[in-house]
């Protein structure tokens, strides 16, 4: 195994470890309890929900 491979395993390992304590963080903190609320709370009383009123890219000026 060369120094190149060794990196790479350590790296990958580091890199799960991290995605596995953030995952577990976010679940024992209560972040997955209600994800309606966090969906809904992106729109406001004046574009009401499903219902799309702006658009990207906006469209060209002449």
């Amino acid at each position: 195994m060369t120094a190149g491979m060794i990196l790479l395993v350590v790296g990958l390992v580091f890199v799960t470890g991290t995605g596995l304590v953030g995952f577990y963080w976010a679940a024992k903190s209560g972040q997955f309890s209600n994800l309606s609320d966090g969906a809904a709370s992106i729109f406001d009383s004046e574009e009401p929900e499903g219902t799309p009123t702006d658009r990207f890219p906006s469209p060209k000026r002449s």
